[in-house]
């Protein structure tokens, strides 16, 4: 039970890019969760993610 809910904190950790994108309606959501998985294991990889999803949001006419 132990070893579940801590693989369960690993992951939520290692997704908080994607989280954060997807909560914040980010424009590029998809790309920001594509990084995420596939070069997420690196910590430059979910570093990049992390920042991109936290830069400014566009508006639905491409202004912030």
């Amino acid at each position: 039970m132990e070893d579940i809910l801590i693989l369960i904190l690993l992951l939520v950790i290692y997704f908080v890019p994607s989280i954060a994108a997807l909560i914040r309606n980010h424009h590029n959501t998809v790309a920001i969760i594509i990084l995420n998985v596939f070069a997420g294991w690196t910590f430059i990889g979910w570093l990049g993610a992390l920042v991109w999803s936290a830069t400014v949001v566009k508006g639905p006419n491409g202004g912030y």
